[in-house]
């Protein structure tokens, strides 16, 4: 099975590009492939993002502190 690539064009910091040539060279793989790692793991990461637990405790403190408030902003 072939995975059909595109070629795309663009810009990044020469450090971050530097660092992902050695981590290539230092795996003995190509530096495509672990740009496309490092891409998958990224997206994988924002789909899976999820709020810190002190900033879903903060929320809940705010809700239940406000619920008055929300009651009579619903009617």
């Amino acid at each position: 099975m072939t995975i059909q690539r595109e070629r795309f064009s663009s810009r990044a910091d020469p450090e971050l590009l530097a660092a992902l040539r050695e981590l290539a060279r230092s795996e003995g793989r190509r530096f495509n492939a672990v740009l496309e790692d490092a891409m998958r793991d990224y997206i994988a990461a924002r789909l899976e993002q999820k709020p810190r637990p002190s900033v879903m405790a903060h929320f809940r403190s705010s809700v239940e502190k406000n619920h008055r408030v929300g009651e009579l902003l619903a009617r």
